[in-house]
């Protein structure tokens, strides 16, 4: 009976372990070692596998951003997807800091070389334009929003806004969609890039509801889903638990919803 119950206990603790293993070995496959951490708003941090940091629309002072935000001062690239000062943030500083490349639509690229952002780092470009910068392919993709840039009691003209299709090092494939409206050519978006993670905003208001986002992931298929630009501000009113509501399940089942300073991968 004594080496019947050792023998179950073993088993047991063996089947544990095995579990665990399983469910860390799919986990860090989930992504192919890209981490992905919501800073709030619609900024984000992307690290490669690598090792490169990638910013995207990086207000790291925005009223959700956690505190571990405050401490980040380097990157080696900075993607802007429009010039609103809720995305533009904190890319001129930490570029001038850190010698991060920008890249963004070439409008922005003019004004952040006024800011003292030196001309060697800044990449302007525009729709369909891919560039590589560390191994890491970028491609600007279309939005529809808008893209004015306050300057001082003036707003100038940031030329088109944008989302942005990120390919790292093993291929792993990730599309910002920046502010936008839903627009059916997202559909060229899942046919010519097929992302596996796709960062939209649900917020409402100024960019898609949670309904229209829902349209956004059909139209994409991706393979996961986080959703961002809301909650910052009472009139960001959507929500994950919203967005989910409109999807059918096998898209339920990809969203990963994080709360801000957390990281996926």
């Amino acid at each position: 009976m004594k080496v019947f119950i050792l023998f179950t206990i073993i088993s047991l603790v063996v089947v544990g372990l095995t579990a665990v293993a399983s469910e860390k070995k799919t986990t860090a496959k989930r992504f192919k070692g890209v981490e992905v951490t919501w800073l709030g708003h619609a900024a984000f941090l992307l690290k490669s596998p690598n090792g490169k940091i990638v910013l995207i629309d990086p207000w790291l002072d925005n009223p959700k951003a956690p505190e571990s935000a405050k401490n980040i001062t380097k990157a080696d690239i900075i993607l802007l997807t429009h010039g609103h000062f809720d995305h533009v943030g904190s890319a001129p500083e930490i570029a001038k800091n850190s010698g991060a490349k920008v890249v963004c639509i070439f409008e922005i690229s003019r004004y952040l070389a006024k800011q003292g952002v030196p001309e060697e780092q800044l990449i302007g470009m525009n729709y369909s334009g891919t560039v590589e910068v560390d191994g890491i392919k970028i491609t600007m993709v279309p939005a529809v929003h808008s893209s004015g840039i306050s300057d001082g009691d003036k707003i100038i003209e940031g030329g088109n806004p944008a989302g942005f299709v990120v390919e790292f090092e093993n291929g792993f494939k990730v599309y910002h969609t920046g502010d936008t409206g839903l627009f059916g050519d997202m559909e060229w978006i899942k046919k010519l890039y097929s992302p596996d993670l796709m960062l939209v905003c649900i917020g409402g208001h100024f960019t898609m509801s949670p309904r229209e986002a829902a349209e956004a992931i059909k139209l994409v298929e991706p393979k996961y889903v986080i959703p961002m630009h809301y909650g910052t501000f009472p009139i960001l009113a959507g929500t994950p638990a919203e967005l989910k509501k409109y999807l059918p399940a096998k898209f339920k089942n990809a969203v990963i919803e994080l709360k801000p300073g957390e990281t996926a991968n």
